[in-house]
């Protein structure tokens, strides 16, 4: 899993005993420091975010970033596209009912504002403009939203950064020890059943004008991640970006897979575009006799598994994958 993640628990650990003790030398991680209450945290940006203690009241502009903060039993007050969360995120379910900020895009700032909040979490991929005009509002901490040279490590250090602005680094620690374990018992499962160094191919698709767009998520996206941490081998050959590891081919690029692949993706029932590989496709004359297709290793995982969410959302997927495979 690239960088060795059994190191997070003793800097977890030295967080925990610094907050303790209310020392003002930082935390193991360098990300924290805390005095009399007041953290200061460096966010993705490398800014410093400055609060006066906790957060309590919590602002999401991003669906992972609101996977994260329920995750750690935060219930954030707003939520960018509440609906399409609880559409496409319901391996780690939104309750209550959190004020709708708006797009992930473009959150509206007098909504932002009305709540009130200590804390507006965001990601990387938030434009320059709205982070701006956010923080005339509160502090926002914002979060990498990827890293192609290691999107596991990246995925929870997002998790404890979130983790210490909030309080909950304890439950922080909780959510690595479980994922940690699924990704064990995952890859013990598909041994078990003797698929490790499987070919699998993920990807997900969808239909604009006609056209049938399909995604393949490579080696260094945060799905290609977990499928190698439990034992299966990416089929991709084309590059993906260098941020999310996404690749782009169509119906055609499918030809240049390994002929044992399988062949997996999720879909959504309320979105019939983002599923072609059971609607568009279904009679096209190239997928029909993809070697995959012909030997029935297509796979629709559980719906609700949010792609590029956080360890909730990769448990989930860890379980769907394993059990499509080893049926």
């Amino acid at each position: 899993m690239r960088r060795a993640l059994l190191t997070a628990a003793t800097a977890t650990a030295a967080a925990l005993t610094l907050a303790a003790c209310g020392t003002t030398e930082p935390a193991a991680d360098g990300k924290a420091e805390k005095s009399a209450g007041a953290i200061t945290l460096t966010d993705g940006t490398g800014a410093k975010v400055k609060l006066d203690g906790p957060a309590t009241k919590v602002v999401a502009t991003e669906w992972n970033v609101v996977e994260s903060l329920v995750s750690l039993g935060v219930r954030p007050v707003g939520v960018a596209d509440v609906k399409g969360y609880r559409t496409w995120d319901s391996a780690v379910p939104l309750t209550g009912s959190p004020k709708d900020i708006g797009t992930r895009g473009e959150p509206s700032t007098d909504t932002v504002a009305a709540l009130a909040p200590d804390l507006i979490v965001a990601t990387t991929d938030l434009p320059a403009s709205a982070v701006k005009q956010l923080k005339k509002i509160a502090p926002v901490l914002s979060v990498k939203s990827a890293d192609g040279t290691g999107q596991i490590d990246q995925m929870l250090e997002n998790v404890d950064l979130i983790a210490e602005a909030t309080d909950t680094t304890d439950r922080a620690a909780t959510v690595r020890e479980d994922f940690q374990a699924k990704v064990a018992e995952g890859k013990k499962a598909l041994a078990d059943a003797g698929l490790a160094g499987a070919d699998l191919a993920f990807a997900d698709g969808y239909v604009t004008s006609n056209q049938v767009s399909i995604r393949p998520y490579t080696a260094t996206s945060l799905i290609g991640e977990v499928n190698e941490a439990i034992g299966l081998k990416n089929a991709w050959t084309v590059k993906g970006d260098a941020a999310y590891g996404l690749g782009t081919t169509d119906v055609e690029g499918l030809t240049g897979l390994p002929k044992d692949t399988r062949f997996a993706y999720i879909g959504n029932d309320q979105d019939k575009n983002a599923t072609p590989f059971t609607g568009a496709l279904a009679k096209n004359s190239v997928w029909k006799s993809l070697p995959f297709v012909e030997a029935g290793h297509v796979h629709r995982l559980d719906d609700g598994i949010w792609m590029f969410g956080g360890p909730g959302s990769m448990s989930a997927y860890i379980d769907s994958v394993v059990d499509a495979l080893t049926k």
